[in-house]
């Protein structure tokens, strides 16, 4: 039982993802499409816009972040990889941590880096824009961690994916709110500090608590 078995499965997991490259991609153009048509949407003025970005970035990147969480334990289950995992003398907790950070490299890593030139389409400062990408590298990774817990809850039940939005959507309001709030205050001359702070609380309880929930819910699911 070693911490390399972390690794080693992010590391098997990005390079299965390789052979999957168009699929692999859609979370992070999915992002910068919706956000890039609000303004069609809602108009060109730039103080609205400068207004309403920070809540169109997160929900953008919390969608964008639930589009691949149905397949994270689809394909291993198929052919029975996710059975000898389970079965095997490596702790699954670590196996599903090291699940969660391949998603978060495949989809959360991407976002960060597009949300700079989000930012500048929307005008935003560039203090601001600095805020955003960081509420992004503190907030993502919790929705990876918590949507690894609803794709090993629903993992081979029917309608799976719309399962999983059921469940993982409402816990994942808490990261939007601080996000997008930590964003607002900055713009707004205030501190963020607090809502940096409680996605820091919220990754390092989810950090913690996600892979071991993860790791229950695959027995059962492999079990049932």
């Amino acid at each position: 039982m070693t911490a390399g078995i972390l690794f080693t499965v992010a590391a098997r997991d990005l390079k299965l993802a390789r052979r999957r490259r168009i699929e692999a991609l859609l979370p992070v153009v999915f992002f910068v499409v919706a956000a890039s048509l609000y303004p069609f949407g809602v108009g060109p003025e730039p103080q609205m816009l400068r207004e309403i970005a920070s809540g169109i970035v997160w929900v953008c990147a919390l969608l964008a972040a639930m589009l691949s969480l149905n397949t994270l334990y689809v394909a291993d289950h198929a052919d029975g990889s996710l059975e000898q995992m389970v079965l095997s003398r490596e702790s699954l907790v670590l196996i599903a941590a090291g699940k969660a950070l391949a998603h978060w490299v495949l989809t959360g890593l991407p976002l960060i880096l597009a949300s700079p030139l989000i930012g500048l389409f929307f005008g935003m400062a560039s203090s601001t824009i600095a805020v955003m990408t960081l509420t992004l590298l503190l907030g993502t990774p919790v929705l990876s961690l918590l949507g690894s817990v609803g794709a090993a809850l629903t993992l081979g039940l029917r309608s799976g994916g719309v399962l999983i939005l059921l469940l993982v959507l409402p816990l994942c309001i808490p990261v939007l709110i601080f996000g997008a709030g930590a964003v607002t205050a900055v713009d707004a001359g205030l501190s963020a500090q607090g809502h940096l702070s409680l996605l820091g609380a919220l990754l390092l309880v989810s950090g913690l608590g996600a892979p071991w929930a993860t790791a229950a819910a695959l027995r059962i699911s492999i079990a049932s």
